[in-house]
């Protein structure tokens, strides 16, 4: 368990469970020094957090995390010491909000369409802002398969294959990029949210590249050249070799290295708050961040 974690989300981000003051109790609870909440592509859970993080021995460093695509891939770029009362990153928001509420219904349908049902009924009580998510799909299906009988369904429930982490499973599986219940959001450009987070004071770090971009030097060399200053190297989603893959690439780079949960709550029920494997890294990995922040 690591004393930092550079990357959760609070109850302002569609698919996170706990509000700011929780989120601060969480890391208190596990001894965590620094943290950030990144939700997505908003920023109003920070001025919360920050109250209560007063008095209390811990610091919160202002992050938020932006969807943003380069040649037609989604990516996920962190930004840390972002001056976050900015309108853009509201304004980067609601434009998204718009787009998923249109994205939510196309991927209910096509969820229908594969033969997965649920109730109507239970997922309003889910959604938020007009917006359901796979995450939200994949409860409200399973909990109208009350005899857990749709095949479809199996490797999500308790000794399934998918069932460490089953709601966030379910949406890679059917609802992510390039899957068969995937609604299309436009998000930014990888070089205008670099833009964004530097003109705003924020330094831009890729999220856990193993998720989409996995190992693949080409793709990351390009990335780099876009402007980003960091890596998430330490993420729930590593594993040894990746992260030393990843490690080994920043330090050829010049890049800071980062550490993150992605803690989410029940969306992904595995991942704990601090827990990115970081080993004895915590100390050069803070001080960077804070010397680049100038903090």
């Amino acid at each position: 368990m690591s004393y930092i974690d550079l990357h959760m989300h609070s109850s302002y981000s569609d698919d996170g469970e706990f509000d700011p003051k929780t989120i601060v109790d969480l890391c208190l609870d596990r001894k965590i020094k620094y943290f950030s909440i990144a939700d997505h592509n908003c920023v109003k859970a920070i001025d919360e957090a920050m109250l209560y993080c007063k008095d209390k021995d811990i610091e919160i460093i202002p992050a938020v995390e932006l969807d943003c695509t380069i040649d037609s891939l989604n990516l996920h770029l962190l930004g840390y010491g972002i001056e976050y009362h900015s309108t853009i990153f509201n304004e980067i928001q609601e434009n998204i909000i718009l787009q998923e509420q249109t994205a939510s219904q196309k991927r209910m349908k096509l969820i229908r369409k594969l033969g997965i049902d649920y109730s109507n009924e239970f997922i309003e009580t889910l959604s938020r802002n007009g917006i359901v998510t796979g995450e939200m799909i994949a409860e409200a299906a399973m909990q109208f398969d009350k005899d857990k009988i749709n095949p479809m369904l199996k490797p999500y429930y308790e000794n399934g294959s998918r069932s460490d982490n089953p709601y966030v499973n379910f949406y890679w599986d059917y609802c992510s990029q390039g899957k068969p219940a995937y609604a299309e959001v436009n998000f930014i450009s990888l070089q205008e949210a670099v833009k964004v987070i530097e003109e705003n004071g924020g330094i831009p770090v890729l999220a856990h590249p193993g998720i989409n971009i996995k190992e693949n030097s080409a793709l990351l060399e390009t990335v780099c050249d876009v402007g980003i200053r960091g890596i998430e190297v330490y993420s729930s989603y590593h594993n040894e070799s990746q992260v030393s893959f990843y490690k080994d690439f920043a330090f050829k780079h010049k890049l800071l290295v980062t550490c993150g949960s992605d803690f989410h709550g029940k969306t992904k029920p595995s991942i704990t708050v601090g827990f990115s494997n970081c080993g004895n890294d915590e100390e050069g990995i803070i001080s960077s961040l804070k010397k680049a922040l100038n903090l």
